[in-house]
């Protein structure tokens, strides 16, 4: 995929926006994978995005880093087919299991701002899980955890191996060093219950 210039992937991204439709956002190297979803918000640095998967159903937030997107496409056949997915996630009900759009009307404030220190600071304080993707891995690994310390340079998180749940691991990651935080869905919700019933005292 050839990549867009920062300054239109902007305008791509503040126009879905605007606008309110469904994008493409092809973040990581290759066209295997990418997210979908509505942008919510954007700052000098990241955009918001409420994350939509394959079955047409929200699975959280992301806030990816402006300057890592290799493309925003909209009006694709996969986006015409996931739009269709979301009409029966609607009518069977289970659209929005995780309450994000009531979570966004109750707090517009995390839609604003310093997008990425907003995310943290509502997992942090809150004690939520959350993905994250660094720029060292690329989309190869991400790491799913809690964060046990936060300031304005770096974080200390918390996570697991799903192939080694032998102890928990840690992870010092540099903010400047954040691609995407996942936060608020079906990852959060797993990984909850993964420390509850196998790291109840960590």
């Amino acid at each position: 995929m050839t990549k867009m210039a920062e300054n239109t992937v902007r305008e791509q991204l503040a126009l879905a926006k605007q606008q309110g439709y469904l994008v493409e956002v092809h973040n990581l190297p290759g066209d295997d994978y990418f997210n979908v979803g509505f942008v919510v918000g954007m700052d000098q640095l990241f955009c918001l995005l409420i994350s939509i998967d394959w079955d047409g159903k929200i699975n959280g937030l992301i806030v990816i880093r402006i300057s890592s997107i290799q493309a925003v496409l909209k009006q694709t056949d996969y986006l015409t087919t996931v739009s269709e997915k979301t009409k029966v996630a609607h009518r069977y009900h289970y659209f929005d299991v995780w309450r994000v759009q009531k979570f966004l009307d109750e707090h517009p404030a995390i839609t604003s701002g310093n997008l990425l220190e907003n995310a943290l600071q509502d997992s942090y304080s809150n004690d939520l899980p959350v993905v994250i993707g660094t720029r060292k891995y690329k989309g190869n690994d991400d790491f799913t955890g809690e964060i046990s310390q936060l300031d304005r340079i770096q974080l200390v998180l918390h996570y697991f191996n799903e192939h080694d749940l032998s102890s928990l691991w840690e992870y010092q990651v540099l903010l400047a060093q954040i691609d995407y935080l996942r936060f608020r869905g079906t990852q959060m919700a797993t990984a909850q219950q993964i420390f509850a019933d196998i790291f109840p005292e960590d």
